[in-house]
């Protein structure tokens, strides 16, 4: 049902590369592009992709409070691997991964704008 999900940025360079080098680890790959403006990546052709833009009315990124992407991993050894991979590129932690509830794994951080994100799986 999701097509794509979309973050803003204030530096469409840094979150790129901090995108480049994290959602490869899931397989995904840049997948549309406006220099300077927008990127999106997915794993192939009709799948759902996330995207990283500047604010197209031409005002500052903030972060939208109750807002959180999640991005579904296969198994709690993935969601482990790229909760760590995130950190390393500079992300922040917003809860290490773990069991949350019964059939539920995550591992719950900020990107370097801010944006709350996680990566889970259904144990």
């Amino acid at each position: 049902m999701i097509g794509y999900a979309l973050v803003g940025t204030n530096d469409l360079e840094r979150s790129v590369a901090f995108y480049d080098t994290l959602l490869a680890e899931m397989g995904a790959q840049r997948y549309m592009e406006v220099e300077g403006y927008f990127v999106a990546w997915s794993t192939g052709e009709n799948q759902a992709a996330f995207c990283v833009t500047k604010p197209y009315d031409g005002n500052p990124a903030t972060v939208g409070n109750g807002v959180m992407i999640a991005l579904l991993a296969e198994s709690p050894e993935q969601v482990n691997k790229l909760y760590a991979k995130a950190i390393e590129l500079g992300a922040t932690d917003e809860g290490e991964p773990g069991p949350r509830s019964e059939n539920f794994y995550a591992g719950y951080f900020r990107d370097l704008d801010g944006n709350k994100l996680n990566f889970f799986c259904a144990t």
